[in-house]
Order: C-alpha cells, then sequence, then structure tokens
C-alpha cells in the first residue's frame, strides 16, 4: 500500500470482496448446474443469470477505480510516479497468468500436438487479459491528460466512448483477415474472446474516472453526499442508456438485443454499478472499520481468480473438477458446491495472510536478535 494510503476506503474494500465471491459463485454453479435447470421459464434462474452479468463489469470497474486512486493518489509526475512501473508490471503480470491458464499443452515447449481449436481457446481473451490492458489504457490516458495538459476526465471521457461506441462497428468485421489471430482476438467475439476490447474495456476506464475523483476529492467519501451524488449519476446513467438504445435501434438498425450485445447495455450496467458502490459508501459512512478478512479478500483477488479457476477448468497441467462433473448437479447441489468453494477461497486468504503475518514477526524477532 502507498504510503500516501493514509486510510483505507471501506467501500471499496467491500465492492473488491463482493465482486471476487460474486465471480467464484457464478463460475461454480454454471460448471456444475444441470442443462434442465437452464430455462428462461425459471425466475430464479433468470435472477441469477441477471445478477451474474454483472460480475464481469463489477470486477472490471472495481479494478480502474482502485487503480486509478492509487495511480493520482501520488502527486509526482508521470515519470516519477512509482504507480506507473507498477501498473506496468501488474499489466504484464494479468496478460501472462490469463495465457497461462488457457496453456493448450502441458508440453511447454512442444506444440505439435495442438489443434486448432486449442490455439483459439489459448488466444482467447478473458477477464484478466482485458483488466490488464485497461489499467494499460488508463496509464496511456494519465500520460495524455499530463502531456498535453487537457482535463483528465475529458480524456478518459473519450477512452470510455472510443471503446464504447466502435463496438458495433469492430464486432462486425472479421479480424482475422487484417490480423493475426493473437491480436484478432482482442478485438472481437467471433474468435471466441470472452472479452475483447469492445467494449469491455470501457468499464475500466469508466473505473478510472471515480479513482481519480477519489484520488482528487480525499476524504468525499466519508458523506452521505457522495453517495447522493452516485445514486443521481446512476439515475442519469439509466436515462442515458434509455437514449442509446433508442439510438440502436432507430440509426443502427436494432439488429442488437438490449440484454445480450446492445452497446445501451454499457450505460444500464454502469448504472447499477454506481448504485452499488453509492450504497456500499452510504453503508461504510456508518463503519469505522470492517473485518480484517473482509480487506484480505479484496486484496487477494488475483489469488482467488487464479486458484478457483484452476479448481474448476483446470490447466495443461492439471485437470479441474468441471472437466469430470459438467452441468452434473441439481439446484441445491450446485449451490453447495459454490458455498464450498467460497469458504476454500475464504479460508486460503486466511492462512497465506496468517502465513505473512507469521514471517513479518519471525523476520522481526531475528533481526532484535541480531
Amino acid at each position: 500500500m502507498s504510503k500516501n494510503f493514509k486510510s483505507r476506503i471501506i467501500f471499496l474494500d467491500l465492492m473488491r470482496a463482493l465482486a471476487v465471491l460474486m465471480m467464484v459463485q457464478g463460475h461454480t454453479i454454471d460448471t456444475f448446474l444441470a442443462d434442465q435447470f437452464r430455462t428462461y421459464d425459471s425466475s430464479a434462474y433468470n435472477v441469477w443469470l441477471t445478477i451474474r452479468g454483472f460480475t464481469a463489469p463489477i470486477f472490471m470497474f472495481t479494478s480502474g477505480v482502485v487503480f486509478t486512486y492509487l495511480l493520482r493518489l501520488d502527486p509526482k509526475p508521470f515519470f516519477e510516479n512509482p504507480r506507473v512501473q507498477k501498473g506496468i508490471t501488474r499489466f504484464l503480470t494479468l496478460v501472462v497468468i490469463g495465457y497461462l491458464l488457457r496453456f493448450p499443452t502441458p508440453r511447454v515447449f512442444d506444440f505439435s500436438l495442438v489443434t486448432k481449436d486449442q490455439w483459439l481457446t489459448f488466444f482467447a481473451v478473458d477477464a484478466l487479459h482485458l483488466i490488464g490492458f485497461g489499467l494499460l489504457f488508463i496509464i496511456s490516458l494519465v500520460y495524455i491528460s499530463e502531456r498535453f495538459k487537457v482535463n483528465e476526465y475529458f480524456i478518459f471521457s473519450l477512452g470510455f466512448l472510443f471503446f464504447l461506441l466502435m463496438y458495433p462497428f469492430a464486432d462486425s468485421i472479421n479480424w482475422p483477415n487484417f490480423l493475426p489471430l493473437p491480436f484478432a482476438a482482442y478485438m472481437y467475439q467471433g474468435s471466441g474472446s470472452l472479452f475483447p476490447f469492445f467494449p469491455w474495456a470501457s468499464y475500466v476506464i469508466a473505473g478510472g474516472m471515480l479513482g481519480s475523483y477519489l484520488a482528487k476529492n480525499p476524504d468525499v467519501y466519508k458523506s452521505s453526499k457522495f453517495s447522493y451524488r452516485l445514486f443521481a449519476l446512476s439515475g442519469i446513467m439509466i436515462i442515458v442508456s434509455v437514449a442509446a438504445n433508442q439510438v440502436d435501434e432507430k440509426i443502427l438498425g436494432g439488429t442488437r438485443e438490449f440484454f445480450t450485445d446492445g452497446f445501451s447495455l454499457v450505460f444500464y450496467r454502469i448504472s447499477i454499478l454506481l448504485l452499488l458502490n453509492g450504497i456500499m459508501a452510504f453503508l461504510s459512512v456508518r463503519l469505522s472499520n470492517i473485518p480484517e478478512l473482509v480487506k484480505n479478500i479484496g486484496k487477494n483477488t488475483l489469488l482467488i481468480y487464479v486458484v478457483h479457476v484452476i479448481i474448476l477448468y483446470g490447466s495443461a497441467w492439471i485437470p479441474g473438477f468441471g472437466m469430470f462433473y459438467p452441468h452434473t448437479l441439481n439446484i441445491a447441489g450446485s449451490i453447495l458446491a459454490a458455498m464450498v468453494l467460497i469458504i476454500l477461497m475464504i479460508g486460503m486468504v486466511a492462512l497465506v495472510e496468517f502465513l505473512k503475518l507469521y514471517r513479518k514477526r519471525k523476520l522481526a524477532t531475528a533481526q532484535i536478535y541480531n
């Protein structure tokens, strides 16, 4: 943590913990729930599916908030700001881990038996790739703002709108005709990517705007007025979402469904994200602190992501449970599996933090006697 981070923002800790736990339960239930229970005639399934649709946006938005908050909290110029280097390192770490989780063969240097489908899976862009590049985009936008002395919110808004408004056009292009597959995968979903740049990077950049605001307005989150502003902004985004949907229908021909792939859906989801942040901020005003375990869950989101993905989906070297029991459990069994995995992840975080504390104490004791 930066030494300038004088006090933790409780509502961000709550959002990070919420994001990672929603991610674990969403992946687990989706892995094990039998096909006969995946019906739109079921209200419970529709509610779960709607909630799951917010999991990745919450994860991306919150990542943008936290990173930009820490980046802009340091008043040093761009090239002297240690958070810039940390951000670039984080970008590389996330992208490398993202590819390792999808590595196509256990033979590290032998790709002779890798099939076309395995290559497609390997190059598919997932949440870690997207968040990593999202942080790189934020760093680039901050640099442009400082270099040309342009209002930071204006630059962030341009970045947000670029990745959002270009989505319908980027998604209609067959990118492998113009780019090698590893690069084309970042442009659209056609090659199997779950989270290409368009429109998903807009969530990270939108989070960056809130993070910048928090850094430039210290302690603003300690007043209920901050929550009310987020509530009002959430309402405005709902109106923008409706207007964007009309544009999609009238100008773009209405070929996209609002709740699946319409770009107006991004505005709608961001409105809900702002509402959630407002609720968490409102609650945190009344809390002087939260359990250390909640903070630690938020701090270890990458560890939780990697471990739970390997448990569920496996890797080139380790098979996952989803390979043996895909779509085989009933509703109760799937919920139980999700609860078990959440408990395991919380236990893992508690153990990791305990070992860190033990190591610090051991080093401190050794220094005393030396």
